[in-house]
């Protein structure tokens, strides 16, 4: 196969990129699903969740923070990869509070999605059932930090989009936890509105809005009609568009 310039291949598909694009930005560009969780259209990438662990020449490399180079081989659909991305993911559920039936987030979360593109039957791991802080001291949003999965995109888009820094991660390894960034910590204390990105962004359900729920009923949202990979794609598609109107 002839290598164009400014061209990776990705399972053997040729695609091309942009300089300064990275891997996740090529792929989803030409409609090429790599799963993930705290990739953002818009914000800076963190690779926190590591679910889009791809084989980039050889190399085990995040999608999301590794930048595209000419004639770059990519491997992303192998079992080994599906089978790391979906321990990934069941550790995901075992650390936090994630019980799915009784959460309003049900059918609209991604990291549920995400267990069920990647055909998670089951948890394998032990529960870890941690206590933490719950926080409704806001008039209108809740934020539940047992479910929080630590994919900093509330505390990206907070910074970034929303030019209010209220969110931040303190701690490392297992001591990392969402604080919010006012003197008492208490998110009643913050300037965080219920039209800011921060409020709007969690993939899970550990930011909630108060006195709103079941709105849509459950086998009518968004994950029960779709799956996460067709979802990202549609989402990358209007982002494109937008820039392009921009």
């Amino acid at each position: 196969m002839t290598q164009l310039k400014d061209t990776i291949f990705i399972d053997g598909k040729a695609i091309g990129f942009t300089e300064g694009q990275t891997i996740m930005d090529a792929a989803l560009s030409a409609q090429v699903y790599i799963p993930h969780l705290c990739h953002y259209p818009g914000l800076t990438p963190s690779g926190n969740c590591r679910l889009c662990v791809v084989e980039a020449d050889g190399r085990m490399v995040a999608a999301c923070t590794t930048a595209a180079r000419e004639g770059q081989q990519v491997s992303n659909n192998t079992a080994e990869l599906s089978a790391a991305r979906k321990a990934i993911t069941q550790m995901l559920f075992v650390e936090g509070n994630h019980i799915c039936p009784s959460c309003e987030k049900s059918g609209n979360c991604k990291l549920q999605a995400m267990g069920y593109y990647l055909g998670m039957l089951e948890e394998h791991y032990p529960q870890f059932n941690p206590h933490r802080a719950l926080d409704a001291s806001h008039p209108d949003i809740f934020l539940d930090r047992g479910r929080c999965i630590l994919c900093g995109l509330c505390v990206r888009s907070s910074h970034d989009v929303d030019k209010k820094n209220v969110f931040a991660i303190a701690g490392r390894g297992a001591d990392a936890r969402l604080i919010v960034n006012t003197v008492s910590g208490k998110l009643g204390d913050s300037n965080l509105d219920v039209g800011d990105l921060a409020a709007n962004i969690c993939p899970v359900g550990a930011i909630m809005f108060k006195e709103h729920g079941y709105v849509t009923p459950i086998g009518e949202r968004i994950y029960d009609r779709q799956k996460i990979s067709d979802v990202a794609l549609n989402e990358h598609v209007l982002e494109q568009k937008g820039d392009k109107a921009r």
